[in-house]
């Protein structure tokens, strides 16, 4: 058994991506899951994967489906509003069936983390979201 590490919930998701073979990421900051792109930007280049932080959510979903379409293990973390943001290419991702990981890391609370009622993220890519109603 390795060595015992203590990581914030942020921190522990993106180790385990690596441990598990990601090697690219592609995100963009915002709360409450800065700490994800700040950790991969730090081990990415230490592990010779690619760290590049887009400049917009819809620009890193997009980035997601070229990096998932050539076979790499890729992954994007977003929070609620980035979510609805990447629906499109969500459901792009979900029509040509290409792997990846997206983590949404929730947030409920004034502005536009709790517009529609709570867990309303999960719900849209559950029960379809984008254009032709993908399912998760």
């Amino acid at each position: 058994m390795g060595e015992k590490q203590l990581f914030k919930g942020n921190e522990a998701i993106a180790e385990a991506a690596i441990r598990a073979g990601c090697r690219y990421y592609f995100g963009y900051p915002i709360t409450p899951q800065n700490e994800i792109p700040e950790y991969m930007s730090r081990k990415m280049p230490e592990i010779g994967g690619v760290f590049l932080q887009a400049e917009s959510e819809i620009a890193a979903i997009n980035m997601v489906f070229g990096a998932g379409g050539s076979g790499v293990r890729v992954m994007t973390t977003t929070s609620s509003p980035g979510m609805s943001l990447m629906q499109e290419g969500i459901s792009y991702l979900a029509g040509a069936e290409i792997p990846c990981v997206i983590v949404n890391v929730m947030r409920g609370g004034p502005g536009l983390g709790g517009i529609q009622p709570a867990q309303s993220d999960y719900f849209q890519a559950t029960k379809g979201g984008g254009h032709g109603d993908y399912h998760c």
